[in-house]
């Protein structure tokens, strides 16, 4: 386990009033000023960068590793942008608001004139993306959907593991292609393997598999019984080549250590009925959840020869503590907030936003004293 970094543990509680209060202010002059600075888009792109985006988190007081940093920073930045005309909105958030996110999305895509469908099922894409195609003990329980009048798109979603009491957070930003590296950036802890049907040497497990899909259920389920019954002792009159080459137990224990190992009937005839042309198709396909692509994927290894990859995406893990230094932390690292401190702070960036762009630059300069500060490492405690 690497340490000094922001490893996203699962934290109850909840923000304060007097803190909550002073990081919408905060947040509302941050978005203000990026949006005169870079637009929108430039926004968007910055939300999406896992780094970029803790530090933000750090920078308004919240706790600098915790999983809360995911679910208050953009629950604060909706609330902010709902209220302000910056031709940026937002959508979802946490638990039963996340499954609010297809109706408040048509709310927004009517008033910035966008195809209110295309939006929707880019959230239901991405959504099933992190949860079936991409496997890792993780279970989504956030997503929010930032959208600007431009159309650009970013999406904010989280994932807990509460056997080992740790979150990971996605980021996605404008994809076009859903189905091969599609992330902008994944934080978390990097796991020893993950069911990875997205990485970008899975073109040919993708094609395998729809082509799997196109035959009758009733096979694939027979197929998937006798690989459980050799594993139980069961010798076949027809072993299978790929049999010999992996350690069969090894390769159902991988699968079975990420849950059930089942399919859904419904869901392959549904596939075969529509015959789905690609792998889009193949995860927005309502009953194709997780056990079913375990067991199709465990059936496309041990009968076909075909593997998906199991190397977990984890781009890094985000460690911008030095924004912690801003106001301090909620929970008092590296030292407690000071409402006094906060308040000059956000009454200073009120008057920055008053000032003329060329007033600006030279606040500007202010920033290259701290650019190669580095905190002392035993600030860095876990909150």
């Amino acid at each position: 386990m690497k340490r000094g970094i922001a490893e996203l543990p699962l934290h109850g509680g909840h923000v304060p009033p007097w803190l909550a209060v002073r990081m919408k202010r905060l947040a509302r002059l941050v978005l203000k000023l990026l949006i005169e600075e870079y637009g929108t888009q430039g926004v968007l792109e910055r939300l999406a960068d896992p780094v970029w985006f803790q530090a933000l988190n750090n920078v308004i007081g919240m706790d600098w590793d915790s999983s809360g940093s995911t679910t208050v920073t953009t629950g604060i930045l909706k609330e902010v942008l709902s209220k302000e005309s910056f031709g940026l909105s937002a959508a979802g958030g946490k638990g039963a608001k996340s499954r609010e996110t297809p109706a408040q999305l048509r709310q927004i895509c009517e008033k910035y004139e966008l195809d209110s469908n295309e939006y929707v099922k880019i959230s239901r894409l991405v959504a099933k993306v992190d949860t079936v195609a991409l496997q890792t003990g993780y279970q989504l329980y956030h997503h929010v959907f930032f959208v600007d009048e431009g159309g650009n798109w970013a999406i904010v979603q989280q994932g807990m593991n509460p056997k080992v009491k740790m979150a990971r957070r996605y980021h996605w930003f404008d994809a076009e292609n859903f189905t091969l590296e599609p992330h902008k950036g994944i934080s978390g802890i990097k796991l020893e393997y993950a069911l990875n049907t997205i990485d970008k040497n899975t073109k040919e497990y993708q094609k395998t598999l729809l082509d799997v899909v196109q035959e009758d259920p009733r096979k694939i389920e027979r197929e998937l019984k006798t690989i459980t019954a050799v594993a139980r002792g069961y010798k076949p009159l027809v072993v299978y080549k790929p049999y010999e080459k992996l350690n069969l137990f090894d390769t159902i224990r991988r699968y079975k250590s990420l849950g059930q190992i089942e399919l859904n009937q419904r869901a392959l005839e549904l596939a075969r009925e529509l015959s789905v042309s690609n792998y889009e198709e193949l995860l927005l396909l309502k009953g194709l959840g997780p056990s079913t692509l375990r067991a199709l994927s465990l059936v496309l290894e041990l009968v076909y020869d075909v593997h998906p990859s199991w190397k977990d995406p984890v781009t890094h893990p985000p460690d911008p503590f030095k924004f912690t230094y801003a106001v301090g932390g909620k929970d008092g690292v590296p030292f407690p907030i000071e409402r006094g401190t906060y308040d000059e702070l956000i009454s200073f960036l009120e008057k920055l936003v008053e000032k003329n762009p060329q007033e600006r630059q030279i606040v500007k300069a202010v920033t290259e004293i701290t650019k190669n500060w580095k905190p002392p490492k035993e600030d860095k405690k876990p909150t």
